[in-house]
């Protein structure tokens, strides 16, 4: 999917595309990135966060409902790391990360809330690939998710695919 900036994005869709609110901020090397979604909802364990990520991403985007918890990081170096190795575009979390001087170098887009020296307990909990509701639209997998500078868009997949 060729990268489209979402100011780009809102002048041709205008409301029928969905916007993130603008409370994220960039952890990685890379500010703009886009790819297809893949879903997974968990708080406080990121048990399925580290599963997906060492799987092939084939430039698709993870995008984390964590509920918005401060409470642990969701995602460090290492797991980031994994990411990048399998071919993620990027990873945004409404939730924390860890690592964030290690995150800075990593050839990946990495959307997050803050971040948190605490990591996540691992208790084999969280649901792939369902719908979740992140702060200012729904996201759903399989939508296409733009991220730059300017915030996050998300559009279905007949949107994308009318993208010349």
């Amino acid at each position: 999917m060729p990268f489209v900036a979402t100011c780009d994005l809102f002048d041709t869709f205008k409301d029928s595309a969905r916007f993130l609110a603008p409370v994220f901020r960039d952890f990685g090397a890379v500010t703009r990135f886009s790819g297809p979604v893949v879903t997974v909802k968990c708080v406080d364990d990121n048990s399925r966060v580290k599963e997906l990520l060492a799987t092939p991403g084939h430039g698709r985007v993870l995008v984390v409902d964590g509920a918005g918890s401060l409470r642990c990081a969701l995602m460090g170096d290492m797991i980031a790391a994994s990411a990048v190795q399998n071919g993620w575009a990027g990873v945004v979390i409404w939730g924390c990360v860890r690592d964030v001087a290690a995150l800075a170098t990593l050839n990946l887009g990495i959307k997050a809330l803050a971040a948190m020296p605490r990591a996540s307990t691992r208790r084999d909990q969280g649901i792939v690939d369902v719908p979740v509701e992140l702060p200012g639209a729904p996201v759903r997998p399989g939508d296409v998710l733009f991220a730059d500078e300017d915030g996050v868009v998300l559009l279905t997949a007949e949107q994308a695919s009318s993208l010349k």
